[in-house]
């Protein structure tokens, strides 16, 4: 394994840390309230960050996430890349593919998604779909929600043709309730057939578990970008703030809490980029991508807890940057799912013996 980034990826991590750091001010996010940011969305597709992840793969998109994470913008930059960019750049059909993949590259077009098992959705033969997903993070920024029924077969459908009702969460995602009254939808790669699978050196895995698969990787991706940025804000602190005429960073309590931390962060980010390395290279890599959900909801909660704490009574503050980095770090680990549920799911397959144990 060599997580090192390429030249590529490298400078589209450097650039995305310039546009986020320059324009996700604070002053900037708590003035979008639970908004998503327009203008800077506008400007890192402007960019081509969301087209380069065409290129740079999951790993590059890890890479980009955890720039977003440090700073918490708002903006649907792991949504329309997970559900969008790589799930029909992989799974599309051709012509799917010509349509939809420069409008998502440019912005234009926005996808977000609604995935996750066991799901509500019915869809007939004919694409018309019905039922209602209480939670679907970005839906009010998006024009398409990627949507799996309850035969797991996945959907495009657009925005404009369903109902769509704002939704607040812990964390300030845009998010809507999706409702499908015979809805009509378009089966994602739906010119490949029904059985499309997806090749991994010898193994075979479905269109939606590759799917989850890689939100679940690039979310993880996130949390680890989230836990830096809490992190960092927090050592800042305990570093000019003293107690006692020393700086708290010196207390051997905050020394061990942060370190603490500090390890956690990296068992995100090692485990995120394996998981992605894993799918760039064409290996399997489901169980991976549940370990690296396992670490971000486990440990990402640790970490942004600590953050706010190492801030003693700043840290409760609602206003205070480091609050944000906590409701997002929340927010991940309900996303990604229970530590327990996502801890058996992965007991599940490696008993089965799948996912490239």
């Amino acid at each position: 394994m060599d997580f090192t980034p390429t030249e590529e990826q490298a400078a589209a991590r450097d650039l995305a840390a310039r546009i986020f750091g320059d324009l996700a001010t604070h002053e900037r996010l708590s003035a979008a309230g639970t908004g998503g940011d327009a203008e800077l969305w506008k400007a890192l597709c402007a960019a081509g960050l969301m087209g380069a992840v065409a290129e740079t793969g999951l790993l590059g998109l890890v890479l980009l996430l955890e720039e977003q994470g440090r700073t918490t913008a708002q903006v649907p930059f792991a949504a329309s890349g997970v559900y969008g960019l790589l799930a029909v750049a992989a799974h599309g059909s051709p012509e799917q593919r010509e349509r939809l993949l420069p409008g998502i590259g440019d912005g234009t077009v926005v996808v977000c998604g609604a995935v996750s098992p066991p799901s509500p959705v019915r869809a007939t033969d004919s694409g018309r779909l019905s039922g209602a997903v209480p939670v679907v993070p970005w839906l009010r920024d998006a024009t398409h929600v990627l949507v799996a029924d309850d035969r797991r077969r996945l959907w495009l459908v657009r925005t404009v043709d369903a109902r769509c009702e704002p939704v607040e969460l812990t964390a300030p995602w845009s998010a809507g309730r999706l409702t499908l009254e015979g809805t009509p939808g378009e089966r994602l790669g739906e010119r490949l057939g029904a059985g499309t699978v997806r090749e991994r050196d010898g193994h075979t895995e479905g269109v939606h578990a590759d799917v989850l698969a890689t939100a679940r990787t690039a979310f993880a991706g996130l949390q680890a970008g989230v836990c830096a940025g809490s992190l960092a804000r927090a050592v800042e602190h305990t570093n000019t703030r003293e107690q006692f005429g020393r700086p708290l960073a010196t207390k051997q309590a905050v020394q061990l809490r942060a370190a603490d931390a500090y390890l956690d962060t990296e068992a995100i980010r090692v485990t995120a980029y394996e998981a992605a390395w894993r799918r760039d290279e064409g290996l399997p890599y489901v169980t991976h991508a549940l370990t690296a959900a396992w670490w971000a909801s486990e440990a990402g909660r640790r970490v942004v807890h600590t953050g706010q704490h190492l801030h003693g009574g700043t840290g409760a503050d609602l206003e205070h940057p480091v609050h944000r980095h906590f409701l997002w770090g929340r927010q991940l680990d309900a996303y990604l799912g229970c530590g327990d549920e996502v801890l058996q799911e992965l007991g599940e397959l490696l008993v089965r013996g799948e996912g490239g144990a």
